[in-house]
């Protein structure tokens, strides 16, 4: 599904959508560009789970833990390698925790994903433009 957003409240607000669809333990892969709107559409997630606190980019914490009925766990891959990195703090601890995992910088831990990862690729067409691709795939069974 391919989704146009025209500024910054319609990016948050599509991701409120899908936060409010997801079933505790999803991993959302974030792809997309150097102020591409992750972090934005991120914001979005945690309201969409119910979390009111403001949600701000992980990048030198490398992972923001915000609780709520299903807490949200935001990372960002920004400066790791590779998925080794991602196992070294804890990865697999979190993916246990039933909480919603959104990953910035995903295409850096790519095989780090479990099966039934949403996939959401954010595009700048430009200004205040984007495309967002939401993929998802069934988990195996």
């Amino acid at each position: 599904m391919t989704i146009l957003t025209h500024n910054e409240a319609e990016t948050i607000h599509e991701g409120a959508k899908l936060g409010r669809s997801l079933l505790p333990g999803t991993v959302i892969a974030l792809f997309g560009e150097l102020g591409a709107g992750k972090t934005a559409f991120t914001r979005g997630l945690a309201a969409g789970l119910g979390i009111t606190m403001n949600v701000s980019s992980p990048t030198f914490t490398i992972v923001n833990e915000y609780p709520g009925d299903i807490p949200l766990f935001h990372f960002d891959m920004y400066r790791l390698n590779d998925e080794h990195e991602l196992f070294d703090i804890g990865w697999d601890d979190y993916l246990e925790r039933g909480g919603i995992c959104a990953v910035e910088w995903s295409e850096k831990v790519e095989a780090a994903f479990p099966p039934g990862t949403v996939t959401v690729r954010i595009d700048n067409l430009g200004g205040d433009t984007r495309s967002l691709e939401i993929e998802t795939e069934e988990a195996s069974q």
